[in-house]
């Protein structure tokens, strides 16, 4: 008889800030628009410009916050910077365990009641 082990099938992994890192990036819709856009393949901050219809410094914000956080590489050629999906597959899964969640929970999450919540340390205490 050994004495294996057992992890629990459905482990969390101990949150830290580099998962508060990969999810701030991954919470704003232009940068999952980016993302989108580079699963074809490379893009020149001009290609995505022109894809997305946004402001050059726009694109290169966004796009220096994916590399930043390791979702995005940079590949230079000539005058040209190439971006790309750091690591595709990984991405695909991450993505792909978010919608079944989504879909999973059977409501559609929203942070509208915290935005429209009043801020509890800006209350004066009469």
């Amino acid at each position: 008889m050994t004495t294996e082990k057992v992890m629990p099938e459905a482990a969390v992994a101990r949150p830290g800030p580099e998962m508060a890192t990969l999810f701030h990036a991954l919470s704003e819709p232009t940068r999952l628009e980016i993302l989108t856009h580079l699963e074809s393949g490379e893009h020149r901050v001009r290609d995505l410009v022109e894809h997305l219809g946004l402001a050059q410094s726009t694109v290169s914000k966004h796009l220096a916050c994916l590399r930043d956080c390791g979702l995005v590489g940079v590949r230079p050629e000539g005058r040209s910077s190439w971006f790309f999906l750091a690591a595709p597959a990984l991405l695909a899964d991450l993505l792909g365990a978010t919608d079944a969640f989504v879909r999973g929970t059977g409501i559609g999450p929203s942070l509208r009641t915290h935005h429209d919540a009043p801020d509890p340390t800006l209350e004066r205490s009469a």
